[in-house]
């Protein structure tokens, strides 16, 4: 296939889990009365439950996709996430939902391991940087018309339909996969499916100073965007007010993302991942910082058009930190790329996910707890990448490190 169309496959595969998580934030509330959840923050778990079964079934994807190739775990992995999503139309319960919502991330954990394991398959260096920022920009367009879609969907039904909605897509997903993807796992890179390979395997990642601090510095930087996920709607409805308008004020972030992916992936070539991504995270944490001084000792709440202002000129940010620092984590690692992607993924989902819940849980009817996370964790990921520069920000991607 061409560069258009395998950039639109990958980029739809790892779409399938934003939709999972994005698409049931205007149903929260109906969900939480229908199954009778009465703790507003408990109703969270929707996400986090998701977001576990994601980060844990990583570890095992790599791995089956380095010995069997990459076409026949994805395969199982759609099957999977279409078969949950219809058994949560019929779940009789909140705990039940729960589960179905954790075996669904199961499922969709194949479609983040393989998509980027094929990437790396496919591409390196600069030029992996710029398709994932590609992949990264329609990605990002999923959270700009998610809510929106969960929001329309359930102007013909209850919350059920949205689940309806994520099968018949993942079912779509699955046919063109089936029919277009080739496989690219190089027959020289197989690895044997033996407790031993795979331990080798994840030591290689495990032991890799710069793939494994710019994962970890991944999983904080990911960790404040799952904290507002989390507590999106309880902000925007519960705090500003927003009822029906919150979908809009969600896709206005989104789209700074997806803007700030396209940006990169013009820039990357020309500068190199580290000059761009390493800027990025120094404007985010003074993005934070003044942020958070404004929250502490500005008007509470912070006037609704300031609030949006810095937040999407932090997401800004985030757009040229997401696939960059995934890039270079990825970089030293082509050779043991699905079982790399395995253990980077679950860092930063489990990571992220864990980080990003206790955020949500923080909530306290002010946006303190989301915005002194956010300056906090890029102060962490800042550390992490320093560690993994030796302390030298901004150097060439061809530099020794």
């Amino acid at each position: 296939m061409g560069k258009v169309e395998f950039i639109a496959i990958a980029a739809m595969l790892m779409a399938l889990n934003a939709l999972a998580i994005d698409i049931m934030l205007p149903g929260l509330q109906e969900i939480g009365a229908s199954l009778g959840v009465s703790n507003e923050n408990h109703r969270q778990y929707v996400i986090s439950a998701y977001l576990f079964g994601f980060a844990v079934s990583q570890l095992f994807y790599g791995p089956l996709s380095d010995r069997f190739g990459r076409r026949k775990p994805m395969f199982a992995g759609l099957i999977i996430y279409i078969f949950s999503a219809i058994a949560c139309v019929f779940v009789p319960s909140f705990a039940t939902l729960l589960f179905f919502r954790l075996l669904q991330g199961v499922g969709s954990a194949a479609t983040r391991v393989i998509t980027i394991s094929i990437v790396r398959d496919v591409y390196g260096g600069r030029m992996m940087a710029e398709v994932m920022s590609l992949i990264m920009m329609v990605f990002m367009i999923v959270p700009v018309i998610a809510p929106a879609t969960g929001q329309a969907v359930m102007l013909f039904g209850n919350w059920h339909l949205i689940f309806v909605f994520m099968a018949v897509l993942a079912a779509a997903v699955l046919l063109w996969v089936y029919i277009r993807l080739p496989e690219t796992l190089d027959p020289a890179d197989v690895r044997p499916f033996t407790l031993g390979s795979v331990a080798r395997g994840f030591r290689i990642v495990l032991t890799n100073r710069p793939a494994l601090c710019y994962a970890l510095a991944s999983a904080f930087i990911f960790g404040g965007l799952f904290g507002f996920i989390n507590s999106a709607q309880q902000i925007y409805v519960g705090i500003y007010g927003l009822g029906v308008w919150f979908p809009v004020a969600f896709s206005a972030v989104a789209i700074m993302m997806a803007l700030s992916s396209f940006v990169n992936s013009r820039l990357v070539g020309r500068f190199g991942m580290r000059r761009l991504s390493h800027g990025a995270l120094l404007a985010f944490l003074a993005i934070t910082g003044a942020w958070l001084l404004l929250t502490l000792f500005g008007p509470a709440p912070m006037p609704f058009p300031l609030f949006l202002l810095f937040f999407a000129a932090a997401m800004f940010q985030f757009g040229w930190i997401g696939s960059n620092f995934n890039s270079l984590a990825m970089e030293p690692l082509g050779h043991v790329a699905g079982t790399a992607s395995s253990v980077l993924g679950f860092m930063g989902t489990a990571g992220g996910g864990a980080i990003g819940a206790m955020i949500g849980q923080a909530f306290d009817g002010t946006t303190l707890p989301l915005v002194m996370g956010y300056f906090l964790l890029a102060l962490i990921g800042l550390i992490f990448v320093l560690i993994a520069e030796r302390g030298r920000l901004f150097q060439p991607h061809n530099q020794p490190i």
